[in-house]
């Protein structure tokens, strides 16, 4: 009777067959003769005979230059002298004026967009970040650093912001928004 194989069976069958070469050959590896069992000993005495290679040497340490910090003359650099609470002369926010609208915006966010009237009394139209459109007046307050607005032109808003210098005092600083052109 004849036997006829599919595909998948001879490709198991020589699989197997491969397989079980490849533990014969691993087996053959593996196995040592009796002769070979001194001459393993005989190198891994040599191998633990051998002196150590020898260990790099330490780093020199830098010799650092003692210093004696003395500032008892000194200034306490945490005292109140640097922060001017007991009122000074010069310039400084007004912490009891009621915040105005324009003055949670950034100042360089805020978009001078038209006019209104003529002359001097001429009001700004400015569009802040929310997309309102704002009227401004000379004396309003705009932007984030205490912005006074001095003048307004028909192509301009002028201000003057208090901005810290920082030792604890103000310094006044001119800023313009522009009309822009579109």
């Amino acid at each position: 009777m004849r036997t006829t194989f599919n595909a998948g069976a001879r490709g198991r069958l020589l699989i197997a067959a491969t397989m079980l070469l490849a533990a014969t050959a691993c087996s053959r590896g593996i196995t040592s003769t009796p002769g070979d069992a001194p001459n393993l000993e005989k190198w891994i005495a040599e191998v633990k005979a051998r002196p150590a290679p020898p260990l790099d040497p330490l780093p020199v340490m830098q010799q650092f230059e003692t210093f004696e910090y003395a500032a008892q003359a000194m200034r306490d650099p945490f005292s109140n002298a640097f922060t001017d609470q007991g009122g000074g002369s010069g310039p400084r926010p007004d912490a009891t004026r009621r915040k105005q609208t324009l003055e949670q915006f950034p100042l360089d966010s805020l978009d001078m967009v038209g006019t209104l009237g003529r002359g001097p009394g001429v009001i700004a139209l400015v569009m802040a970040p929310d997309k309102v459109t704002y009227r401004v007046r000379p004396g309003a307050y705009m932007g984030q650093n205490d912005g006074r607005v001095t003048s307004v032109s028909e192509d301009r808003i002028e201000l003057v912001e208090l901005v810290p210098d920082g030792a604890g005092g103000w310094l006044e600083r001119p800023a313009t928004v522009a009309l822009e052109d579109n």
